[in-house]
């Protein structure tokens, strides 16, 4: 859907990958459709469905021979209940990955910021996902929110190519936000803002969906990670 996103999970699968030479690594099948209608507007009830594309798109992952499937989108998996009754594949979900490592790896965590999508918030895929660890999850204010959607999806957001300067600004601050108000990770709950925003600039941990399930996906695979 988002065709950097979309390479950057690739990106990550090919850098943790365990091997020496070509032949080491994993087979993928890679479906990048983003003609995809944008999944906010079809939450917030402003555009068309993307689900029929979504399970054409899974179909075709099948058909090629694809064991399981990762859909490197956040607010996609507002449809991931639907895809799964729909189409009988193994599916990497990026908030339960993202919720098992945290429980691994950061088990005191208690409050979490979130940098997300109008789609992700609005829906709470995050809040419903974490409530069942007690992990509360805080999210920018209303002003803040629109500063959000405009680094993302702006003429100068990150969609857009642009993954410093502007979007980068907007989106570090807006962290230390969430951060003042009690976060003590923050999760990059779009998968384009690990593009601009990395753990580097932020005084707590940057929780990134898209390279957990790529280590994930490694493991499921029957590789090593390196």
């Amino acid at each position: 859907m988002g065709p950097e996103a979309t390479s950057y999970f690739y990106e990550l699968i090919i850098k943790n990958t365990k091997a020496l030479k070509d032949q080491e690594h994993i087979p993928i099948v890679i479906y990048s459709n983003p003609e995809i209608p944008p999944r906010t507007d079809a939450i917030l009830k402003n555009g068309p469905n993307p689900l029929p594309l979504l399970l054409d798109g899974v179909r075709i992952l099948r058909q090629a021979g694809a064991d399981f499937v990762v859909m490197p989108c956040v607010t996609s998996h507002y449809y991931y209940p639907d895809i799964i009754k729909k189409e009988k594949i193994p599916f990497l979900n990026l908030l339960d990955e993202t919720l098992l490592y945290l429980k691994k790896n950061l088990p005191s965590l208690t409050k979490v910021g979130l940098i997300a999508s109008n789609g992700t918030i609005k829906s709470k895929l995050f809040q419903k996902t974490f409530a069942k660890e007690d992990i509360q999850i805080l999210v920018p204010f209303e002003e803040e929110q629109d500063q959000v959607m405009e680094a993302i999806f702006g003429e100068e957001g990150i969609k857009a190519g642009f993954t410093s300067g502007f979007p980068k600004k907007i989106i570090r601050n807006i962290s230390f936000k969430l951060i003042q108000r009690g976060a003590e990770a923050v999760i990059a709950g779009c998968t384009e803002v690990p593009l601009a925003l990395k753990e580097k600039d932020l005084p707590v941990p940057l929780i990134d969906p898209l390279q957990i399930t790529a280590l994930a996906s490694i493991i499921k695979a029957g590789y090593k990670i390196k």
